[in-house]
């Protein structure tokens, strides 16, 4: 099932509740926090995500689920809905793209990846790997949803984390203005087909990193 007809499947009963939600973007909010991997040589080999979801998708992802305890989930128990969510990734480029002294790079499939539950919400746990380490002077950083139906926000307590980045590197968070309200002027439809299918971009969250 991909990333958004998972989505769609867990929100479509809580979309039935909201009047007018069913025609309005974005339909998921993901907080978000990153750390980008440096190794040992000042090469940055990946990055570590983590990607806390609202109460309204967490709520409907764990329907259903088993557990021991009423109301809390183990990692283990949440095992199957990571990979689920990894899985769909895939086809969107997990939201992720990077640029290397202007040179695009490209991403591994996720490793280290698990969900944890923690109140009420779930938070989804990944890393990302560089199909090649790079060392670039500069690194760009952007995570969005082309089509604005997960609106992306950076935490705003330690957004983004260099670790093990060389000395003197400068890192610059550049945070996109809210368009919830412009984007909810625009039905669904608009959003499948022309020049709006890109309309995420615009609500890009844009980390540059400048080493020496």
């Amino acid at each position: 099932m991909s990333m958004r007809g998972l989505f769609g499947f867990l929100l479509a009963a809580a979309m039935t509740l909201m009047a007018g939600a069913a025609s309005a973007h974005p339909h998921v909010w993901i907080t978000a926090t990153s750390e980008l991997l440096y190794a040992a040589d000042g090469s940055i080999t990946g990055v570590r995500h983590a990607w806390t979801f609202d109460d309204m998708f967490s709520a409907y992802a764990v329907q259903g689920l088993e557990s021991k305890t009423k109301g809390a989930y183990t990692r283990e128990e949440l095992g199957s809905l990571a990979q689920t969510n990894v899985e769909s990734l895939r086809e969107y480029a997990y939201f992720t793209f990077a640029r290397a002294d202007g040179k695009k790079e490209r991403f591994q499939e996720p490793v280290d990846y698990f969900l944890d539950y923690k109140d009420t919400v779930l938070t989804l746990h990944f890393t990302l790997p560089l199909k090649a380490p790079a060392k670039p002077k500069q690194l760009v950083l952007e995570v969005f949803d082309r089509s604005f139906f997960i609106d992306f926000q950076m935490a705003k307590d330690n957004p983004v984390k260099l670790v093990g980045a060389p000395a003197g590197c400068q890192m610059k968070l550049e945070r996109p203005n809210d368009g919830t309200a412009s984007a909810q002027k625009l039905n669904e439809q608009t959003f499948l087909n022309g020049e709006n299918s890109n309309f995420g971009m615009m609500f890009a969250n844009k980390i540059t990193v400048d080493c020496p």
